[in-house]
């Protein structure tokens, strides 16, 4: 099973490794820089070696990136452009330390969503698959408010438009429920699980971010809960993690933790318990 978390960075790369390996996980989520400035780290030669080697005697694979929150691909032609160009380096780095891809909020149409904003949105999109490394993943993460990415239809549809195998979705559990989806039956996960796998298709789903809610379902309100403490219920995660179609996936958390410092391991073993 692929259990980890989103760690941080602040004392190295590597550190997030060793990190994840004590608290009990096997796969890995991390910033490739300050996800709140548009400065961007470039690790030296030895950083990326160290990280290299770390990876490969702890066995934590797969690791992804957690794109910046000031992301916004159907911005203005500023925003637009910095966002594109933050993507395009983020990706390249990914090749370098092995990390599978980015896992990206698209952004917002701000005030209303014209045919001009969603052409920015494809073309920022099919540049940055257009100057990346071809095994790195664009990974759409499904939102949880009104901004892009909040419907199965959406992202669909923009995939479709793309039309380029290197776009993946990740699923937030919260988000899914802040936004109508609901998971919390078996009966409800399949039905869910089908309607994603027609308008989709399963083979474009990368990953879970594992989250309960702290609001209530379909409230357009997506804070992140510890597993078991909100609104959808352990039962919901025991589906979750033991579906057919799903169990090989990976799933990593974003919890704000038992003792308020982040993910933890309790988070994980609860996870683990459900298995």
């Amino acid at each position: 099973m692929l259990l980890g978390a989103h760690l941080s960075i602040s004392d190295g790369l590597d550190k997030a490794l060793i990190n994840i390996h004590k608290m009990g996980g096997n796969c890995l989520q991390i910033f490739s820089a300050s996800p709140r400035i548009w400065q961007r780290k470039n690790p030296s030669e030895n950083q990326i070696s160290l990280f290299l080697k770390t990876k490969k005697e702890l066995r934590i694979s797969p690791i992804y990136f957690h794109a910046s929150y000031l992301i916004n691909l159907a911005g203005d032609s500023r925003i637009g452009d910095v966002s594109t160009n933050n993507l395009i380096a983020e990706l390249g780095l990914a090749a370098k330390l092995g990390v599978k891809g980015s896992i990206i909020h698209l952004g917002s149409y701000k005030e209303e969503k014209t045919p001009a904003k969603t052409k920015t949105l494809l073309c920022n999109i099919k540049t940055i698959l257009d100057n990346t490394p071809a095994n790195t993943f664009f990974i759409i993460e499904n939102a949880g408010n009104r901004k892009i990415g909040q419907s199965l239809e959406e992202i669909g549809a923009i995939i479709t438009a793309v039309n380029n195998p290197r776009l993946k979705v990740c699923l937030d559990t919260c988000h899914l429920h802040a936004a109508g989806y609901d998971l919390r039956s078996l009966e409800k996960l399949n039905k869910f699980i089908s309607l994603f796998d027609t308008l989709i298709g399963l083979n474009r789903l990368e990953l879970f971010h594992v989250n309960d809610s702290k609001d209530e379902f379909a409230s357009l309100r997506d804070r992140h809960d510890n597993i078991g403490e909100g609104k959808i219920g352990l039962e919901s995660f025991r589906h979750l993690l033991n579906h057919p179609d799903l169990k090989q996936l990976p799933f990593i958390i974003e919890t704000p933790g038992f003792d308020g410092q982040g993910p933890d391991r309790k988070n994980l073993d609860i996870l683990k318990s459900l298995i």
